[in-house]
């Protein structure tokens, strides 16, 4: 269990987050000087290395994406090129890319970064640069949302496997129905039937809330509060969910760590959302109450699970039910311990779940739940804090990575063992080192008190997320434990 450091304060994080950044412009250079674009989207590292790894393009984004949250932390206009440029020379096939569930951390990440940094007035507003911007964002929503299959109690963006499969990862595509709908688009189908962007949005929410989020209620012997399976698999012929399944993790029944953090940031980050929307516009999908409900007791389990099922510093082991635990006797009760022989920790589980709990710590706060939303936005700071030390952050200028010890695909063998070690370690990952560069900068925005790090950027409208709000409704925990409400 995460030993969650109830006294740290977001400006305690100041002098490793400015350090980060500086390790980060030299890695994002050596990536950008280095790497040929025709191998395909860097994946991960071997041995210090950016290397691709053939499955789906769905990291690219990340790498320049990188570039674009690193100018907005730090105002080098170097990275806005390299963020601008590349997007606008490599990124086109993203949009209409009519195979994969991954347009939330393709096309996010870069178009709409970059739309974001004009809504926060970071960079200039020019109406056609907007517009470009705009229309990509809405294509990217529109064919997300295309790729639906319909069950009997609702429907799923289904993953790259197939129309039968639903993945936990998708909740953080989301997004990109989230901006096309705020951009007032739709998906147009046969006949010129119009579809709601945002009723797709919530349906699949609902969906994989039911499906891959477990809460204690008996569905099957190893159910137990804020567990998730990484894969649902549904009979398309009559719409009837079958099974859970696993496709990165080590079994159906146990919880792949990156899979949860991906439910907990998804699931944060659309409550953020829905706030941002009016009552008029949820009323047609359940209302506000019902919707938001459903999305807050995902949250709050699969975050009180990561909480509960940890070690002490914040960094998980890569899967819960991982065999070879059992030979690190009170793996759970002191720090993760990367080197080990038997198991790898997964640090961008961590990068990815540190956010999600600053997020929805800060969500509760303001909703006026304090004392709870102190102890997520506490364990939060605490995760973050840990990967931001070593043996975690790269301080090694040879090395490409920013974030150590991240993990890909256990299962399939893909990640590199050193010699001399018996599992993978020393490695980074796009997404562990893009989302580690997310929360970074999102706690950075709490101690600078300037605007509240959403995916859609600031409006006048969002000015009640501001990060003074989210500063005055935080607090100090009184230690409570952890609600199902």
């Amino acid at each position: 269990m995460i030993q969650v450091d109830l006294r740290l304060q977001p400006a305690d994080l100041r002098s490793k987050i400015d350090q980060m950044w500086r390790l980060s412009a030299a890695k994002i250079r050596s990536i950008e000087r280095g790497y040929d674009p025709a191998k395909g989207s860097p994946v991960f590292t071997v041995q210090g290395r950016y290397t691709s790894r053939g499955w789906t393009e769905w990291t690219q984004g990340f790498q320049f994406g990188s570039a674009i949250l690193q100018f907005d932390a730090t105002g080098d206009e170097e990275f806005l090129r390299i963020g601008r440029d590349r997007t606008a020379s490599l990124m086109a096939p993203h949009l209409s890319h009519t195979g994969v569930h991954d347009h939330g951390f393709n096309n996010v990440s870069t178009y709409g970064n970059l739309l974001r940094l004009m809504e926060e007035g970071h960079i200039a507003d020019d109406p056609w640069e907007r517009r470009y911007y705009e229309l990509a964002l809405k294509v990217s929503g529109a064919i997300q949302a295309a790729r639906w299959t319909q069950i009997r109690d609702g429907g799923y963006i289904h993953s790259f496997n197939g129309s039968h499969s639903l993945f936990a990862d998708t909740i953080r595509s989301l997004r990109s129905l989230a901006i096309a709908h705020r951009l007032g688009h739709v998906l147009m189908e046969e006949n010129d039937k119009r579809i709601s962007l945002l009723e797709r949005l919530i349906e699949h929410g609902r969906t994989t809330a039911k499906y891959a989020v477990y809460y204690g209620e008996g569905r099957d012997a190893y159910d137990v509060w804020g567990r998730v399976a990484h894969e649902s698999v549904f009979n398309v012929r009559d719409g009837n969910y079958r099974c859970p399944n696993s496709q990165q993790g080590y079994s159906p029944f146990s919880t792949w760590t990156r899979g949860l953090a991906w439910i907990m940031c998804g699931y944060a980050e659309q409550l953020e959302f829905l706030e941002a929307i009016s009552d008029e516009e949820v009323a047609s999908h359940g209302g506000r109450a019902a919707v938001e409900a459903v999305f807050l007791k995902a949250a709050r389990a699969s975050c009180d699970f990561y909480i509960q099922n940890t070690p002490a510093d914040g960094i998980p082991y890569w899967d819960t039910g991982a065999p070879g635990l059992a030979h690190i006797p009170n793996h759970g009760e002191r720090p993760a311990e990367p080197f080990n022989d038997y198991e790898p920790v997964d640090s961008s589980a961590a990068a990815i779940a540190a956010q999600a709990l600053l997020r929805l710590g800060d969500y509760l706060g303001r909703r006026g739940a304090r004392e709870d939303g102190a102890r997520y936005r506490q364990a939060g700071l605490t995760v973050l804090n840990t990967l931001l030390g070593p043996p975690y952050l790269s301080t090694d200028e040879n090395h490409q990575g920013l974030i150590l010890h991240s993990v890909y695909h256990r299962p399939n063998g893909w990640d590199y063992v050193p010699p001399g070690r018996r599992i993978p370690c020393g490695e980074s990952s796009m997404w562990g080192d893009y989302h580690a560069r997310e929360a970074a900068l999102y706690v950075q925005r709490l101690i600078r008190r300037q605007p509240a790090l959403r995916f859609w950027g600031a409006s006048a409208a969002d000015r009640s997320a501001s990060s003074d709000a989210i500063l005055r409704h935080g607090g100090r925990t009184s230690g409570l434990p952890l609600g199902r409400t």
